[in-house]
């Protein structure tokens, strides 16, 4: 289970550049999703848990796709808040392989909020999720080689 002092603790990413942004944006994202107003906090932002549940979903897609099979998480190693996410942004969720090891993936998930009908997108948090492949006994396995020169060259 992990802590909020097992967060707190990680490296922090640093904020991203409009440079790295308008590249991020490019590409396709994993999920994109609408918060609803059951989303929100007492603030009127949306609950961070809510934004961490979306990049589990989303790591959770990407790992499957490497792993080629089920996976778990067992770690989010980084992870930083930048910016709030408002009623009517509309939420996209990234995810890039950063390491394959035997029977795990790393994966750099990214949150970018649009606003204003696409006019505006905001940067709002960042996390290294690693994710384990599973067989049917639900135990660690093998990530299959052709899924680490599929991602990582």
């Amino acid at each position: 289970m992990m802590t909020v002092s097992m967060i707190r603790s990680a490296t922090i990413y640093p904020p991203m550049s409009d440079e790295e942004l308008s590249k991020l944006i490019a590409l396709q994202p994993v999920l994109r999703v609408a918060p609803q107003p059951r989303d929100l906090n007492n603030n009127g932002h949306i609950f961070g848990g809510w934004v961490l549940a979306q990049m589990d979903i989303a790591g959770g897609i990407m790992a499957a796709r490497v792993a080629q099979g089920s996976t778990a998480t067992v770690a989010i190693e980084a992870m930083s808040f930048l910016a709030p996410i408002l009623t009517r942004d509309i939420v996209s969720v990234y995810a890039q392989v950063e390491r394959i090891g035997t029977t795990s993936v790393s994966l750099r998930i990214d949150v970018v909020a649009e606003r204003n009908r696409g006019e505006k997108h905001v940067p709002v948090t960042s996390g290294l999720f690693t994710f384990v492949a599973l067989d049917e006994e639900h135990r660690p396995r093998s990530i299959p080689d052709s899924s680490k020169t599929k991602y990582i060259g």
